[in-house]
């Protein structure tokens, strides 16, 4: 192999390795934030009110769902 396409090959190679660093970084961030939702869905779940209609609104004021 001629040095010049042993260069270019390490330039390659070199790139992929950023790019895959660059990637697993993203990769973690996402994974934490995923976590981080999971659990405020959990902790939503988990309220006394979830889910329920407020007692003192009266459904006559709502909005209709397509707002």
């Amino acid at each position: 192999m001629s040095n010049e396409r042993i260069d270019r090959l390490e330039e390659r190679l070199a790139w992929m390795q950023r790019h895959m660093t660059e990637q697993d970084k993203a990769m973690l961030e996402m994974a934490g934030q995923l976590d981080r939702l999971k659990a405020e869905v959990t902790r939503l779940k988990q309220r006394p009110d979830a889910g329920q209609p407020n007692a003192e609104t009266n459904p006559a004021d709502e909005r209709p769902p397509h707002y």
